[in-house]
């Protein structure tokens, strides 16, 4: 697993000694979980051994392309990992590099919620009522919240769906009027009708103000 190695001992979410899951296609024959029974899962070139140890599942790819690479994952093993079938992944691919193999690992490590590693952002898929420019705030606070690990922020273009559908945020930044942003901590307002230009930084404060802001490390 020589071009998968960094993405395995960055990515697997539990070190000490587990089982491997390796797979092309799915078929299961499983028994039932706990300490000592085992889950066996055996298509063509398919194998597996489950106990009480941890499980790694692993998979070589061998797409050219990192866009379908990061598709199939996370169809492949997102869908096991979701359903409880794992703890820790190990891609390989030889037309990949280590950084984007660890990218896609922690991407479905966090999509999983099996292990969370960055932060989270919770963004509408913006419509007429979307009072700024989403993408380019979207990307404004990207930039300087990216390293608050476990941070989950929303980023609501209107005030009409937006608190609904960023309900589990741990912040809000919500479009109240031209020109004009709601900050919310969780589900409750913070700060009203705070000026565009500045609310990126009034954001930040909040973060600061309830503790969970760390400075980026260079």
């Amino acid at each position: 697993m020589s071009s998968s190695s960094g993405a395995f001992s960055s990515a697997v979410s539990t070190i000490c000694s587990s089982s491997v899951i390796e797979f092309n296609s799915l078929e299961f024959d499983s028994n039932c979980f706990g300490n000592t029974e085992t889950l066996s899962i055996k298509p063509n070139n398919f194998s597996v051994s489950v106990s009480e140890n941890p499980i790694i599942i692993s998979r070589k790819y061998e797409f050219n392309d990192d866009e379908q690479l990061q598709i199939s994952a996370s169809i492949d093993i997102g869908s096991l990992l979701i359903d409880g079938l794992g703890d820790g992944i190990c891609i390989s691919s030889n037309n990949c590099s280590n950084k984007m193999l660890n990218s896609i690992s922690f991407g479905i490590l966090q999509a999983s919620r099996t292990r969370i590693s960055k932060t989270e952002y919770i963004s509408c898929p913006s419509c007429g009522r979307t009072l700024f420019d989403l993408q380019e705030t979207t990307a404004k606070i990207r930039k300087v919240t990216d390293h608050l690990k476990g941070v989950k922020i929303g980023i609501m273009g209107c005030i009409v769906n937006g608190p609904g559908e960023m309900a589990d945020a741990d912040y809000g930044y919500v479009g109240t009027g031209p020109g004009k942003i709601t900050l919310y901590k969780e589900k409750t307002v913070v700060k009203k009708n705070v000026p565009e230009s500045e609310a990126v930084d009034a954001l930040i404060d909040l973060i600061k103000e309830n503790g969970d802001w760390v400075d980026k490390s260079n």
